[in-house]
């Protein structure tokens, strides 16, 4: 009966183009043409009462004014502007009525509307809204207007304002005041009638915070409901210098309204105005700093510098308020026990700080003090208070003439270090340890950080520096820069690395090499995370400069190993492969084993685009490669000796899979290794790369290789391949075939899936034969028969260039099958797999529905051949997509 039916439906190549468009799709009616809308003036409120109308209302509103706007040309062949006549007008009011359909949702526009469009559907609401052309927004009275008008303007405003905020600050701050005084009196009338409007929809929270974050900008006298908010008081105190701030810093402290970021930012704009000559307000400052201490305090977070620094000079009325902000920040009778003892640590650690008996025992004596400690702690704390012995001034100890700068008297030790710790400022650090030397010569100030780390190539030099104050300022300007490299912050590291470089030039040349090898590690690490993001090529004078440091032969000069990988990888990555082939000196690429690999990777990558791919450079990679992965004697035995081993290969690998970031070195690299993986004897289940043929295909002492390191480091490698791009469809294969053979098929799935959609445009054009190669198809209804999604099983063997009837067969018959049976029948293109459900199904209904599937037109295996292919590939569009949902 089906060949009978295949038959009787034959036809030509041009019926079936015609066909394949109009019958294949019986449940999908034409799409309506704009112009219908013209003629038949009910035809917009059916099509828009659709579920699903066929075109979207947004791209109904794209072709109304598109057609609206259409410039004309007239008899001698000059382009009008688009004539103001009745057919334009009614697409345009056509395109409003779209608008108003959707309740003219912004959210909904923005996204499927572009800016001109947009702007253009607004301009026209406000005409037909009767706003007059040029008319200041600001200025307009909301109450005056009918309610169609008005809406119109905050409609339009409130588009205008998102865009604005996408704009550069600096260049329209005038414009954003202006538009946010107009907010003002909108947040008035939302509140006036609400936000439960048709045409909008209104977050009246963050509407609130907008006009809230205003108060500060505009300097408007308005009685608004936003005046009476916290916020807005505490940034009218500020204007005004008075003590209600002070007040409401205060309780704050028991309610906790405040964010921390907010207290500290109102803390640092007063510090700014009292140091630019407000004398007015020290106190409040430091007013401020005492509330915000206690509140710091009491939330467990480190106390403020600034804070020590204001108790410096100690007095009786300092004293006084900070108890008084002490008893008026705890609620005693509902405070929690942690919070008592952070209380009492607080004020305890005062009195330690505190060199004046008579203020020790101000606190000691408080109420809270005595409610907060036990007898026997206020007991021992007072005694030993009362015992001390006084501190002597050793600030009076004159300072070394060489750096002649002065020495503060008045700063502890213990707040000196943490300033020096926390300072990244290399002029400030020198002044600091000047001041810490000048008060003792028996520290090591370098030491006071355990952050501070220093490679130990570089430690011995810098600790045999004899001068005691020479040798911490340069191991900390060293550190702190090594620090802010790591962190990425180069403007610090380069201040810290240039002070240093100034000191040690006057004493060492080798520290001075030292810090010239490290700034240009700096350049480098700047430039890539900068300027070379975007692709620019470096300077030629940090090319030079790398050169330079590959070539250099000064002796006794301590060398990082991270330096030389990062620059043979920077070669690496601006393709400098002329240098590497045939500028390199011979010498150098028998003494550093980074330049040899880095040659060799050169070679090798300047031979693959070529017509004939290079063996030979190809197998000197090959065989330093096998080198360094090969197990030695003293390696055989033992978890030492593979734990070194391992770290051998990570120190001379390091280029690989660490710094290089060039995609074809990367290949070359993955396609080598994949291959080394390969060659194993008890493989299973091989891994596929690029470029795999042009390495060879033995290794004299396989059992040398360390197998399980090369897999270790495939893995490594592929990770950091796909940080560097996750779309490259040959890495995301052999990330797939590594869990394939790992046996984590659900991964291998989603990497194979992801593969396939990165080089289609989501499966909407053809996936290229050589990304899903029959091993891919393969491995793909591997993967899904062991999951148990047979009916997977079945579509995908139609994916393979002869289709695996026997396997889809099988697939059909399981009966515990983990996937949606029935839903997926749809892809099935092939008639005779179709025709096989029919014999095993039991169920009429879906027997019904693949009876129909078999009977389309576009599956009529008479059909030309493109008709077929156009049927197929269209099913496997969908079903990979429904896959790719389905494991993403």
């Amino acid at each position: 009966a089906g060949r009978a039916n295949r038959s009787s439906g034959a036809m030509s190549a041009e019926a079936a183009d015609r066909e394949a468009v109009t019958s294949s799709r019986p449940c999908t009616p034409p799409q309506t043409s704009w112009f219908e809308f013209l003629l038949e003036e009910a035809l917009l409120e059916t099509h828009l009462k659709k579920a699903c109308p066929d075109p979207p209302p947004v791209q109904l509103i794209v072709q109304f004014l598109e057609q609206a706007s259409k410039p004309s040309v007239n008899e001698q062949n000059q382009v009008q502007p688009p004539p103001d006549n009745k057919r334009n007008r009614i697409l345009k009011l056509l395109a409003l009525k779209v608008a108003a359909h959707l309740k003219w949702d912004l959210d909904i526009l923005e996204k499927s509307l572009s800016v001109p469009v947009l702007n253009m559907l607004l301009n026209e609401l406000l005409c037909i809204s009767k706003v007059p052309p040029g008319t200041k927004h600001v200025d307009v009275d909301l109450a005056s207007l009918t309610p169609t008008t008005a809406m119109a303007i905050l409609l339009y405003n409130r588009w205008m304002n998102q865009l604005q905020q996408e704009k550069e600050l600096t260049e329209n701050i005038l414009k954003v005041v202006s538009v946010f005084s107009f907010l003002f009196r909108f947040h008035s009338l939302i509140l006036q009638l609400g936000s439960s409007s048709l045409h909008c929809t209104i977050d009246e929270k963050r509407l609130a915070g907008y006009c809230q974050a205003c108060g500060v900008l505009t300097s408007s006298s308005d009685s608004s409901p936003q005046q009476s908010t916290l916020y807005s008081q505490i940034h009218c105190c500020m204007r005004c210098g008075n003590y209600q701030l002070v007040k409401i810093f205060l309780e704050d402290n028991l309610t906790l309204i405040l964010p921390v970021q907010f207290r500290q930012s109102v803390l640092r704009e007063l510090f700014q105005k009292a140091q630019q000559g407000n004398e007015a307000l020290d106190e409040i400052c430091f007013r401020i700093c005492t509330c915000n201490t206690v509140c710091d305090v009491m939330q467990g977070r480190t106390i403020a510098i600034q804070f020590n620094q204001l108790f410096l000079k100690p007095s009786k009325e300092k004293i006084d308020f900070l108890l008084e902000v002490c008893s008026r920040s705890i609620n005693l009778e509902h405070a929690s026990e942690s919070l008592k003892r952070k209380m009492a640590a607080f004020l305890k650690n005062m009195c330690v700080s505190l060199e004046d008996l008579q203020l020790v025992f101000m606190i000691s004596s408080h109420e809270l003090f005595i409610t907060l400690l036990k007898d026997d702690e206020r007991k021992l704390l007072v005694d030993q208070m009362r015992k001390r012995s006084p501190r002597i001034n050793l600030c009076t100890k004159p300072v070394t003439s060489f750096y002649d700068i002065p020495a503060s008297a008045s700063v502890n030790i213990g707040q000196l270090e943490h300033q020096l710790i926390l300072s990244v400022d290399p002029w400030r650090i020198r002044q600091i340890l000047i001041e810490l030397h000048g008060m003792t010569s028996e520290r090591q100030f370098w030491t006071i950080s355990s952050k501070w780390e220093v490679p130990n190539v570089y430690g011995s030099v810098i600790l045999g520096i004899k001068d005691n104050l020479t040798r911490d300022l340069v191991y900390i300007l060293m550190a702190k820069g090594l620090h802010c490299s790591a962190i990425k912050d180069f403007v610090h590291a380069k201040q810290l690395f240039v002070a240093c470089l100034e000191l040690v030039t006057e004493f060492s040349p080798k520290l001075r090499q030292v810090m010239l090898n490290e700034m240009l590690l700096l350049d480098i690490y700047t430039h890539e995370a900068g300027a070379g993001v975007s692709g620019d090529r470096p300077p030629s004078d940090l090319i030079s400069r790398v050169r330079g440091y590959l070539e250099m032969r000064v002796p006794d000069i301590p060398l990082r190993q991270v330096v030389a990988e990062e620059c043979v990888a920077f070669m690496l990555n601006w393709r400098e492969n002329e240098y590497l082939t045939m500028q390199v000196p011979l010498l150098l690429v028998q003494t550093n084993p980074y330049v040899k690999l880095g040659q060799l990777l050169a070679a090798t990558c300047k031979e693959l685009p070529g017509p004939k791919e290079s063996r030979r450079t190809a197998k000197d990679l090959w065989e330093v490669v096998v080198q360094i992965c090969s197990v030695s004697n003293q390696h055989k035995r033992g978890n030492d000796g593979r734990v070194s081993l391992i770290k051998h290969r990570e120190s001379t690998l390091g280029i690989m899979y660490r710094y290089v970031s060039e995609p074809l070195v990367l290949t070359t690299i993955l396609s080598l290794f994949v291959k080394l993986h390969n060659v194993r004897e008890d493989i299973v289940n091989d891994i596929a790369a690029e470029h795999i043929s042009i390495w060879p295909s033995t290794i004299p002492n396989l059992q040398s290789v360390d197998f399980e390191a090369v897999a270790v480091t495939v893995k490594e490698l592929v990770s950091y391949a796909l940080t560097i791009n996750s779309n490259n469809h040959f890495w995301l294969i052999i990330q797939a075939d590594i869990y394939f053979a790992t046996n984590q098929y659900s991964a291998a799935l989603h990497y194979y899936l992801q593969a396939g959609a990165v080089c289609s445009d989501f499966f909407n054009k053809m996936v290229p034969p050589d990304v899903y190669t029959d091993q891919v198809i393969k491995r793909m209804i591997k993967c899904c028969s062991l999951l148990n999604c047979h009916t997977q099983v079945a579509i995908l063997c139609q994916f393979l260039r002869e289709i695996d009837y026997k396997t889809a067969f099988k697939a059909l018959q399981e009966q515990n099958s983990h996937d949606a049976m029935d839903s997926y029948y749809d892809y099935i293109w092939d008639i005779t797999i179709l025709e096989y459900l029919t014999c095993i199904l039991s169920s009429e209904i879906v027997k019904a529905k693949i009876i129909k599937a078999i009977g389309q037109t576009e599956l009529n295996a008479s059909n030309p051949e493109e008709v077929l292919q156009l049927a197929a590939q269209r099913r496997k569009k969908k079903f990979l997509q429904a896959m790719a949902k389905l494991y993403f």
